[in-house]
């Protein structure tokens, strides 16, 4: 934040003297209203100018935009169980989305510039392209393609893909505790994040205590071109690369990791999941699946899809017509239309036609708490009707739920307290949290 402060007052700290002795001279009642008008033009100006330098500088990510709640515990045992004590020193991630001690990386070029204009947009995005790596293959597609199948061998249980595409240094604990957590539940999985940032020393890294602990975990630079090649997307990314389409007003990185997700699991299949779970339990049983977010209470049927935990099979005909659906429909000026509105809208039309072998998992499988309600799970109970709730969830979540979904956009700001629900998940669907613990941080 300190370079922003030391453009305000280039800008704004003019000589002050100059000023005084100007302020001065309209001390007379003649010029009273005078003086108070050039106050408030003074003071707007000054708002405007820190508004527009401040939104300059801070990253299109949430958790980028301010320092994060995010508490590391150390351990006690308790009952054969890790249990965090979670003390009051957050990770220092600043607006640049910098954690103290690390070097910066470029953030994310794609947030649009604020109250422009359709063609304004797309002009502004002309001059970004030549930046954006993942619209550009290595010319060597099999070089990715060997990867893939190179590290998914014979040897893992079930392939997984999450998606990273924020900055490093922002992959902090609570992302950390949904990959601790997946080995957890099956150990002899193979984890492959797509991330241009994850895929670095930086990344390798965070990520070394798992690798160290025998865990199959890599991340991986996507080759997006690759990806959607001889898919319905292959249109709509050739057109975004050639400047002609408008991007949004949202995070063109939201969009792209909507896209992704689905062209990696029309590939290669497997199970996608945000990095925003804690998985409970092993996906090898589940097959073709996709989870309601939400269902009509009376009907019971579902009345919203989610997309943010998928388990399909390669060339599977839904993740056809998903990324048709993306493609022909997109709209980067609509939070949810790309993504969970998008698998809704589709699932929709051909649920019940011939050949799609698809299963929609009720709620409590990965939403069993919506993100209006979702905060509860975070507080410690505080009565013994409350310390009964928490168990009482407990044990239904254990017998019923695959992986609860957190919410990271409603909860990053939320203190996870000892004794909460979430704490107790963390502490006991972990794989390596005592180490993780007694570090205070993760490495970085």
């Amino acid at each position: 934040m300190s370079n922003v402060f030391q453009k305000m007052a280039g800008i704004i700290l003019f000589p002050m003297s100059s000023y005084q002795l100007f302020f001065r001279s309209f001390k007379l009642p003649i010029f009273s209203t005078i003086s108070l008008f050039f106050t408030i033009l003074v003071a707007a100006i000054f708002f405007i100018i820190y508004e527009n330098i401040l939104i300059s500088n801070l990253s299109i990510y949430p958790e980028d935009t301010a320092t994060n709640n995010f508490f590391i515990a150390p351990t006690t045992k308790s009952k054969g169980q890790f249990r965090s004590a979670f003390s009051s020193k957050p990770l220092l991630i600043t607006t640049q989305g910098k954690m103290e001690g690390v070097d910066s990386e470029n953030l994310d070029p794609l947030i649009p510039p604020f109250n422009v204009i359709r063609e304004e947009r797309i002009a502004w995005f002309q001059k970004k392209l030549p930046e954006l790596e993942l619209f550009k293959s290595n010319n060597l597609n099999s070089q990715f393609h060997d990867q893939v199948l190179g590290f998914f061998n014979s040897n893992c249980t079930i392939w997984y893909f999450m998606i990273w595409l924020s900055p490093a240094q922002s992959f902090g604990p609570r992302e950390f505790s949904a990959v601790d957590s997946l080995f957890k539940a099956s150990p002899k999985a193979c984890l492959m994040i797509l991330s241009p940032s994850l895929d670095s020393t930086q990344g390798y890294r965070i990520l070394k205590p798992l690798i160290d602990g025998g865990f199959k975990v890599l991340a991986v630079i996507p080759d997006l071109p690759f990806l959607v090649k001889n898919t319905p997307a292959e249109g709509w990314l050739d057109e975004m690369k050639s400047g002609r389409k408008d991007p949004g007003n949202i995070s063109l990185s939201y969009n792209l990791s909507n896209l992704i997700r689905l062209a990696i699991l029309y590939k290669y299949g497997g199970v996608y999941l945000d990095v925003d779970f804690i998985i409970l339990k092993d996906f090898t049983g589940l097959r073709n699946a996709i989870g309601a977010q939400s269902i009509d209470t009376i009907t019971q049927k579902w009345n919203r899809i989610n997309g943010a935990a998928m388990i399909f099979n390669d060339d599977h005909p839904l993740l056809h017509d998903f990324l048709e659906e993306f493609a022909i429909t997109f709209d980067g000026s609509k939070w949810g239309h790309n993504g969970p509105y998008l698998v809704s809208r589709v699932i929709e039309r051909v649920e019940n036609a011939p050949g799609y072998n698809l299963t929609i998992l009720p709620p409590k499988t990965f939403y069993p708490m919506d993100w209006v309600k979702i905060a509860r799970l975070f507080k410690k109970p505080e009565t013994e009707t409350e310390s009964k709730w928490v168990e009482d969830m407990l044990v239904e979540l254990n017998r019923s739920t695959y992986a609860i979904h957190l919410w990271n956009h409603r909860t990053k700001e939320l203190i996870i307290e000892e004794g909460s629900v979430v704490e107790r998940l963390i502490s006991s669907y972990c794989v390596i949290c005592q180490q993780r613990n007694n570090q205070q941080t993760l490495p970085s």
